[in-house]
Formats: C-alpha cells, structure tokens, sequence
C-alpha cells in the first residue's frame, strides 16, 4: 500500500512495567459522572441518563509533558478523570462482563475551553472546539487492571500545589462495568479505546505557568504543565 505522504505516527500510551505501548482507537468521554460536578453545571445528576461525547485519539499527552496553551479560549479548565483503556472490543457488553473488557487503568485530565463550551450550549452546537482540541487529553502511563484495585480510591487535583478537586471513585453515578455496557450498546468498543470516566466537583480555569498534578490512589500521578 502507498500513501501521497507518510501516514502519521499512530496515538500510543505507556504501560506501566513494559516495554510494548498501547495504541490508541478511539477516546470517548463521560458527562457529568459525579453528582457534585453535576451540580456544579447546573444540571440535576438524579435526571440524567449519562451522555457522552468524543476526543480525537491524537489528542493524547504524556505524563510529563508542557502544553501550549490552546488558542480561542481565555476560560481554560482543567477536569481530573480516571480513564479506562478497553483491550478487548465487543457490542452489547453486559455489565457483569464489562471488567472482562478491560485492559487497565490510567489518570488522565479533560481539558476544556469552557467558554466554547457555553457558547457551543447556548447555541445548541457540538462540544468538538470546546472538548476535542489539539493536546487536550493528557494521561499517564496504564497500568493493568489486575494490579488495581479501585474500591476505595480516591481521585484529586492540585494546581501549583493548591488542592482544587478531590472526590472518590466511589461516587461515580455510573460505575466503570455500567459504562462500558452502556457505551458499547452506542458503539462497538474496539481494542484500543480509552474511557475518560467524568470529573469530581472543583473544575476551574488554568492559565499558563501553571502546574497540574493530579492522581487516582493506585495509579501513577500525572504532571503536565502549561506554557
């Protein structure tokens, strides 16, 4: 097979203790997960169905990472998520299989030009300018399932060493087996997809300078910084 110019290099995150990556299919994201959050937006969590929306898979960063600051936006924030990484596809998934979907876990950040989003609300358009930019999905390496243990985990960020979220998994409206069921009966999961899971309550702008590190106990703590 030729190409008119060499395809791009494909989306990979690290595996914690190994050497092989995991390529990136598709990144699907959860809104409003937490009831907080929920609140916090102005919306009711014990209405809603959970809903979804999409980032491009090349919208990765490593943990590590300095991120320019994005264009069209002077509202910024940052959304602290635990992610799931699927490493077996299927459609229909029943819920007492999902966990049998999944690959492993990581922390990753939804950054969102907040003011795209209001605007895209207001006018009754799609989230992509506002959710689905260039940069916006940074994550840390995975790790795999069987050396996690989410139960009891708490999930939080800091900015600048300033604690801005903090919540647990536990309080997920939809639980990570739910929302596997519930997205692959949307979409057929393909190996490869990654699951921002949705965001505790806090969510605030970020400017650049700024230093983000945030974490799900169990998994590595993420790092990136705005420039």
């Amino acid at each position: 097979m030729s190409f008119v110019f060499p395809p791009p290099a494909p989306a990979a995150v690290a595996i914690v203790g190994r050497t092989e990556r995991f390529p990136v299919h598709r990144i699907y994201c959860v809104g409003r997960n937490y009831a907080a959050h929920a609140r916090e937006m102005g919306k009711d969590p014990e209405r809603e169905a959970p809903f979804f929306f999409t980032k491009p898979a090349d919208a990765i960063v490593a943990n590590g990472a300095r991120i320019p600051f994005p264009s069209r936006t002077s509202d910024l924030h940052h959304e602290i998520e635990l992610v799931v990484a699927i490493g077996t596809g299927g459609a229909n998934i029943g819920i007492s299989q999902a966990l049998s979907h999944v690959f492993g876990y990581a922390v990753g950040i939804d950054l969102t030009r907040r003011d795209l989003q209001a605007e895209a609300k207001d006018k009754g358009r799609p989230w992509d300018t506002a959710k689905g930019f260039d940069r916006s999905a940074p994550i840390t390496a995975i790790t795999p399932a069987d050396d996690v243990k989410l139960d009891a985990s708490k999930i939080w960020l800091k900015v600048n060493g300033a604690l801005r979220q903090q919540g647990a998994i536990a309080d997920m409206i939809w639980n990570v087996p739910e929302i596997v069921a519930e997205l692959s009966t949307l979409f057929e999961l393909a190996p490869g997809d990654l699951i921002y899971t949705g965001t505790p309550a806090g969510v605030a702008a970020i400017k650049p300078n700024d230093a983000l590190e945030g974490g799900v106990d169990g998994l590595e703590t993420l790092k990136v910084t705005l420039v």
